[in-house]
């Protein structure tokens, strides 16, 4: 009889040999990717396209962004400009008053020195009254008086009130700018001509009138004493 205990043999595990691969874990494996697969959905190209389209790039948001503050700074500068530059019309009516009023003045002033239809009326009204009044009798200086020295100094008169009203306006047009709300434009030019010529027209025409009023340049004719018989 044999005492000697058996020995029991334990199956040891295989270890694959280099460069193999183990059957169960390439099923594993598999397994895995086919499960993944499965969970993952398939992505749309169509569907990528649609929506980078729709998000764009960040150089294009920028872009976009950027192009209404361009567009507005361009709008603003074209106002700008349009500011700057003068308006045609604006022109046109700038100075119109003045330009008027200086035309008068000096048409005043050649109306004082040359005399107006007024003038000669009151002066053909004077002589006519001269003559009723000394028709009933009267002396020569008297006639001379009535009839040819009261229609002088009234049309020297009449043409001293034009050449007034000329010196005035003359004045007012050259110092309407001082006074009141200033301008942003100048006066013009021409304006400022017109009314100096005005200006001076009227006062030559005061001086000359006045000369002939009190009698400084031309004095009345005098009648001679009669002869004695």
């Amino acid at each position: 009889m044999n005492t000697t205990p058996s020995k029991t043999t334990t199956p040891t595990p295989t270890t694959p040999l280099a460069g193999t691969t183990d059957p169960a874990e390439g099923t594993a494996d598999a397994v895995t990717e086919e499960s993944t697969a499965k969970d993952s959905p398939a992505k749309d190209p169509a569907k990528d396209t649609a929506t980078k389209d729709a998000t764009g790039t960040p150089s294009d948001a920028a872009d976009s962004a950027t192009a209404p503050d361009d567009l507005a700074g361009q709008a603003e500068a074209e106002d700008d400009d349009d500011a700057l530059e003068p308006d045609p019309f604006e022109e046109a009516r700038h100075g119109v008053g003045a330009g008027a009023a200086a035309v008068v003045s000096a048409a005043l002033g050649i109306v004082a020195l040359t005399g107006a239809w007024t003038g000669r009326v009151a002066a053909e009204r004077e002589t006519l009254i001269g003559q009723i009044q000394t028709s009933g009798g009267g002396s020569p200086a008297q006639q001379i008086s009535e009839i040819y020295g009261d229609a002088w100094h009234t049309t020297a008169l009449v043409n001293g009130v034009f050449a007034v009203l000329a010196l005035l306006v003359g004045v007012f047009v050259l110092v309407r700018p001082a006074f009141g709300a200033p301008s942003e434009r100048p006066q013009p030019t021409w304006v400022r001509a017109v009314a100096l010529a005005g200006v001076a027209l009227g006062a030559i025409g005061v001086l000359i009138s006045a000369g002939m009023y009190f009698d400084l340049f031309m004095t009345l004719p005098t009648a001679g004493a009669p002869a004695g018989g």
